[in-house]
């Protein structure tokens, strides 16, 4: 078959003289979290509603004083909803606001996880402050990430060069080189890493609260390519 314009255009399958081989190379590989993620919930609710905001105010600032106290080990700080909302009576002919409810939500990215424990504590310790997390996770530019294709790319030589040799073959050349799921639907990515949750609704009687065991979850790395070669004719 012939392209006037572009000369000889090669089958899209194998011939006798160059028979093709089609692998997948996979890799799944562990390694120990980067970072890690918790989420602060910090509440309010009165009758009134500038008591309830300044109530919300100042547990939200103790939240950030204490979670930038930790200085380095603590990345990045982000602020996320915040509400206030007017709760009516169930009942009465004209609406009436029976209290105020308050929230705000902050996100704190930890780096040194030899604070995480006892940190959690200290919020969860908090007057009306809820805690959420950890989750673990690796930064999104982690080397690791290219390891991982690497060896999934490896994987797909070594793979298409031993059924190449189980016919007497050897590998000549590469025709396409793609990431599982370029050409349409990947693999759906992992769950989530497990959370554990605290939460505080006042001072901890006899001092300060005890720091909280946290071991950090092992994260595994995927990843898939799939892998077109030609090889020798075999001595069948």
């Amino acid at each position: 078959m012939t392209d006037d314009q572009s000369g000889p255009v090669p089958a899209p399958y194998g011939t006798p003289d160059a028979p093709r081989v089609a692998v997948r190379g996979e890799a799944r590989l562990e390694f120990d979290p980067e970072i890690a993620r918790i989420g602060v919930t910090v509440s309010a609710r009165g009758t009134d509603r500038r008591g309830a905001l300044n109530d919300l105010t100042r547990r939200n600032s103790e939240v950030l004083e204490l979670l930038k106290g930790y200085g380095e080990a603590v990345e990045k700080l982000e602020t996320g909803a915040f509400s206030i909302t007017p709760e009516l009576t169930e009942k009465g002919r004209r609406d009436r606001v029976r209290t105020y409810s308050g929230r705000v939500r902050v996100t704190a990215t930890v780096v040194d996880f030899t604070a995480l424990g006892e940190l959690t504590t200290r919020l969860a310790d908090l007057e009306l402050t809820r805690v959420d997390g950890p989750w673990w996770a690796l930064r999104p530019d982690s080397p690791v990430h290219r390891e991982a294709r690497q060896q999934a790319v490896r994987e797909a030589v070594t793979r298409a060069r031993e059924y190449a040799g189980a016919l007497g073959s050897e590998l000549v050349s590469l025709l396409e080189l793609a990431d599982l799921g370029a050409e349409g639907p990947g693999p759906l990515p992992p769950a989530p890493g497990g959370m554990a949750r605290a939460a505080g609704f006042g001072g901890a009687p006899g001092g300060a609260a005890p720091e909280l065991d946290l071991e950090p979850e092992r994260q595994t790395v995927h990843a898939h390519v799939n892998a077109r070669f030609t090889m020798s004719p075999p001595a069948l």
